[in-house]
């Protein structure tokens, strides 16, 4: 069974891309540039992201670019106060999904934004339990759910980390139904929280990330925190691009152990669903389009010369770039097929 999300960039569309110069027909951005970013953290993969592509960009531009983790609502607050260029926005998925999920603060991108390029991929966002719960698969936690255990799953609601679940109670509802019921949400915090929880053992399943608990992964089992992977939600065609060495002590290879078609979350009896956590760049609606034109023309020589992809895999994030209006149109659809997900089955 295959994932329901489109491949990466076509050779003709980035071609076309490099081929256009950097300076022809195109706005000069100013010489400082702020890049907000819908997260407060600067040691998780938003910064991460934004601040390798912020250093490609000030380099290529002969400007400053500075990554600013100011949090969702003030990263679009400021958007939202600034149309010259000076502010830019980068965020992944849950900017468009806190909309989906009806979080308050969360407007539709598509339509009060642009939507930029995109330039990675978090190929990382997992499901754990602890190393000796009788749960050894997502088979097992579909089978209990169906005969009638209460299964708690930790995240944090409306975004991200909230669509695996979503995908679990879809699934059970196909497969067994009435076993969605079963399949609750434990809505907490940051991933400390969520931590927390499995240790102790407030929750069954939890939200997380390879980057973020492969180290658990690999303690003794009657180490009250270790943990076991049992579901990893890219693509199987994302993880095979990442370095053969994985994170961490688990490798690329152990990682697809975790993915489809080894792991099977159906989406609708027929395919699996999969989801890679993707980033991209959100601009004030009201920005001049050749500053847009700037950055997309300057991304595709920084992605052509190839040092970016580097950088980007030694982090265990897979280089992922699409132009602007390829970007807007592959998320739009990417988010309207996560819709109907969530329109089958709340976990409100």
């Amino acid at each position: 069974m295959t994932g329901f999300f489109k491949t990466l960039a076509t050779a003709a569309g980035f071609a076309a891309m490099v081929a256009s110069p950097i300076i022809a027909n195109a706005a000069e951005l100013p010489s400082n540039v702020r890049l907000v970013i819908g997260s407060k953290s600067t040691g998780g993969d938003t910064y991460q992201n934004s601040a390798i592509v912020a250093e490609a960009l000030s380099k290529k531009l002969d400007i400053n670019v500075k990554v600013d983790a100011v949090g969702v609502s003030e990263a679009f607050k400021a958007l939202d106060r600034d149309s010259r260029g000076t502010t830019l926005m980068m965020f992944h998925d849950g900017a468009y999904m806190g909309n989906l999920y009806g979080v308050r603060g969360y407007d539709n991108i598509f339509e009060k934004y642009n939507v930029g390029a995109t330039v990675s991929i978090n190929p990382g966002n997992a499901y754990l339990v602890a190393k000796d719960s009788p749960f050894r698969s997502m088979e097992d936690v579909f089978a209990a759910a169906a005969a009638g255990q209460r299964i708690r799953v930790a995240i944090q609601a409306g975004g991200v980390s909230e669509i695996g679940l979503s995908a679990m109670k879809n699934a059970a509802k196909i497969m067994y139904p009435g076993a969605e019921e079963n399949i609750v949400a434990v809505n907490t915090g940051s991933q400390a929280d969520k931590n927390q929880l499995l240790f102790d053992r407030q929750a069954d399943v939890i939200n997380g990330s390879v980057q973020a608990n492969e180290q658990f992964t690999q303690l003794a089992q009657d180490d009250q925190k270790a943990m076991r992977f049992i579901w990893v939600t890219a693509r199987e065609e994302t993880i095979k691009q990442a370095n053969p060495e994985g994170m961490g002590n688990t490798t690329s290879e152990e990682l697809l152990g975790y993915t489809t078609p080894n792991v099977s979350v159906t989406i609708d009896g027929k395919k699996d669903f999969t989801f890679d956590k993707e980033f991209f760049f959100i601009f004030n609606k009201d920005m001049d389009p050749a500053i847009i034109e700037t950055i997309d023309n300057a991304l595709a020589e920084i992605y052509a010369e190839g040092k970016i992809q580097e950088t980007q895999k030694n982090s265990f994030f897979i280089p992922n770039f699409l132009p602007s209006t390829e970007a807007s149109a592959y998320l739009k659809d990417k988010s309207e097929t996560i819709r109907k997900i969530i329109s089958s089955i709340s976990t409100k």
